[in-house]
């Protein structure tokens, strides 16, 4: 592989996540509990967001990435910690 493309897709990635996090630490975490939430914290586990939450992540991330969530895309494997979002979003922007 192209050492500049690892560069631009880790950069990419790395990007993305920090976007959903601070969403998250925006809109969720009203406490100041930013320290609670690093890029593996299972946010329905944790009591982070519920399923309305999760709804509404998949709605940014429709409105800021110019993707489409589909019902079959909201399960744990892509929607469960800022990394699995992460990676879902950066998959989903390569198949465009």
């Amino acid at each position: 592989m192209d050492e500049t493309v690892e560069t631009v897709d880790t950069v990419g990635i790395a990007v993305v996540r920090d976007q959903i996090h601070e969403y998250i630490v925006m809109n969720f975490l009203y406490d100041g509990g930013e320290a609670a939430l690093d890029d593996d914290t299972p946010l329905l586990e944790q009591g982070v967001v519920d399923t309305t939450g999760i709804l509404e992540i998949a709605l940014f991330v429709e409105d800021t990435y110019g993707i489409h969530v589909t019902q079959d895309d909201l399960v744990p494997e892509k929607f469960d910690t800022v990394r699995t979002i992460a990676a879902f979003v950066v998959e989903q922007i390569a198949n465009l």
